[in-house]
């Protein structure tokens, strides 16, 4: 089997962990092997960067982020991505690169230039051959966010800042439209899957033809 790439983008709120796991079900069922990861997060070193990312105590600065979040990106990679697409597996992860440039580049200023040659260095280049963006307004994404519980360090960032994310993500999109699958994440939750399983199961009768 050809490995497949495929990660999951939005703002917060956009319901991305859902539809991962509807798709990782679905994968499931055809028994099609496949690998559900996260970032940061989905290796021991990445899982205690996340949680120094996302604590509202911390006051960390636009360009320290960054290199924590690549930190564990670089990890991830090194452990989990490559091997599992090495075995030819699916791999779903929930963001990946893309939301550097969007939180880090739109969102906080950095120059995104940097931000593109780092993270080609810190991830040998390994891109996703599709990107599910899952758009929406970030007053109802933020709305959602906060049912959840107490907000995180991101989640807590002024409703300018996620404005700028959100653009900063339909910017990446507009730019390689040929990755991306932007989809309107206030559409009916089946729906939203059924449109990314059509997607995917493109890419699958690629893979396997």
């Amino acid at each position: 089997m050809t490995p497949l790439f495929l990660t999951f983008e939005g703002p917060e709120g956009a319901g991305k962990s859902t539809q991962l796991r509807r798709l990782a079900a679905r994968l499931e069922e055809l028994g099609i092997a496949h690998t559900l990861t996260r970032e940061p997060g989905g290796t021991p070193l990445g899982t205690r960067v996340r949680e120094v990312l996302l604590d509202p105590a911390l006051d960390i600065d636009a360009l320290p982020e960054f290199l924590l979040y690549s930190a564990s990106r670089a990890q991830l990679v090194r452990e989990v991505l490559r091997p599992a697409l090495s075995r030819g597996e699916v791999v779903l992860c929930d963001r990946y690169a893309d939301s550097s440039l969007a939180y880090q580049g739109a969102g906080r200023g950095l120059d995104p230039t940097l931000l593109r040659l780092l993270t080609a260095e810190v991830t040998g280049g390994l891109t996703p051959n599709l990107t599910v963006l899952l758009d929406l307004d970030p007053v109802l994404g933020l709305s959602r966010a906060a049912e959840r519980g107490q907000p995180d360090r991101l989640e807590q960032a002024d409703l300018a800042f996620h404005g700028r994310v959100r653009r900063g993500f339909l910017d990446l999109a507009a730019g390689e439209p040929g990755r991306f699958l932007v989809l309107d994440a206030t559409r009916d939750e089946a729906e939203v899957s059924a449109a990314i399983w059509a997607a995917v199961g493109e890419r699958l009768a690629t893979r396997t033809g």
